[in-house]
């Protein structure tokens, strides 16, 4: 008896290894999809689609703007600056951060050259047809 017991789980576990073997599957994926996807992809890319945050360093006259802009182009040149004029000042902004907390990252950062730095998320111009 001894003898069909071995025998027969041996057997049991040879049906298994092979049955494991037998269940495996390859295959391929193939994906096929609209051209305009791809357009659509590199619209929603497009910042102006996007809720933006950004960083104001600099609030004055243009002289000082422009001054202010290159120190912080020197000190910190991980992140885009641009020179926006809004009546009567010129004002330096920082970035185009996605979210709040990229914002916030940033920030502590710029605190130590620029303590009057904030966030601020820039009005959306309408644009006409």
């Amino acid at each position: 008896m001894k003898f069909t017991l071995k025998k027969i789980s041996f057997n049991c576990l040879i049906l298994f290894v092979f049955t494991c073997y037998a269940n495996a599957q390859q295959a391929q994926v193939r994906i096929e999809q609209d051209k305009d996807i791809a357009k659509l992809l590199e619209f929603k890319k497009d910042l102006s689609t996007v809720d933006l945050y950004k960083i104001q360093v600099f609030q004055g006259n243009r002289s000082n703007a422009e001054a202010a802009k290159s120190k912080f182009a020197s000190l910190y040149g991980e992140w885009p600056i641009s020179m926006e004029y809004e009546t009567p000042n010129y004002k330096i902004w920082v970035g185009n951060f996605r979210s709040r907390l990229e914002a916030d990252k940033a920030l502590i950062k710029i605190k130590k050259n620029y303590m009057n730095a904030f966030i601020f998320k820039p009005k959306k111009e309408k644009k006409t047809p």
